[in-house]
């Protein structure tokens, strides 16, 4: 693997994400739009509503997009020839995927960065300490992962990137509803187990308040590692067989 040439695809895709306005909002504006709107609108300390209690949830709901914005981008690559022009170049598969989870995990990062702005400015006051917060990153790094490889998995069967965005809610809506900051019952909770977003919130809610040394954060680290090596390397593998023609 080149460096150099896995760090120019790097700035290609993010220049990519700038220039392209749907992405832009999607990644970097929509978590911005819905901190303000949840944060103020939808905070209800009587219904166990605060702006503390969504900021986890609003995080990982954030992330969750990046499997529509991965999938898209690689629908678009293929649709436009990219993919073909690559092949035919030094470049190989693994430095094209790389440059796409480093660009998306940087990504990830700056969502995180603007929703905990935004959440303290209208009140989310964290408790946790460095620690706390290095693993906050960890924990977003796993998620990130496993929405890029379910993006390439959506990727894989969809023939546009229209497809793209509609196959990618099969995905995104059980995650959203069941492991983010939406109230859960008896019956949901048993669904949110098999939820990525559900234990990365969990994670992250316990880690804002500083109890980094909790078996919720061990367990969080453990489902999403596991998890994205699966899907990653399935997304991957399906991508590189049927998708990237």
């Amino acid at each position: 693997m080149d460096g150099k040439r896995l760090i120019a695809l790097v700035k290609n895709n993010i220049i990519k994400l700038i220039r392209t306005p749907a992405n832009l909002f999607m990644n970097i504006l929509f978590p911005a739009v819905l901190t303000v709107v949840f944060g103020i609108a939808f905070s209800d300390p009587e219904m166990g509503m605060t702006i503390s209690s969504t900021t986890p949830g609003l995080i990982s709901y954030a992330i969750i997009f990046i499997i529509m914005t991965v999938a898209m981008s690689f629908a678009e690559d293929r649709e436009s020839g990219l993919l073909k022009r690559i092949n035919t170049t030094p470049t190989t598969s693994g430095e094209f995927m790389g440059s796409h989870i480093i660009s998306n995990l940087i990504t990830s990062f700056l969502q995180v960065i603007i929703v905990l702005g935004i959440a303290f400015l209208i009140g989310f006051r964290p408790t946790g300490n460095l620690w706390s917060y290095i693993l906050v990153f960890i924990i977003i790094g796993l998620f990130a992962l496993i929405a890029v490889g379910l993006g390439l998995i959506v990727a894989t069967i969809a023939k546009n990137p229209g497809a793209a965005t509609g196959i990618s809610f099969i995905f995104i809506l059980p995650m959203m509803f069941f492991g983010t900051f939406m109230p859960l019952n008896s019956i949901t909770e048993i669904i949110a187990k098999f939820m990525p977003s559900a234990y990365a919130t969990n994670a992250l809610e316990v880690l804002f308040t500083g109890d980094y040394l909790n078996p919720v954060i061990l367990s969080g680290i453990l489902f999403l590692s596991i998890a994205g090596i699966i899907i990653v390397i399935s997304g991957v593998l399906l991508f590189n067989k049927y998708g990237n023609k």
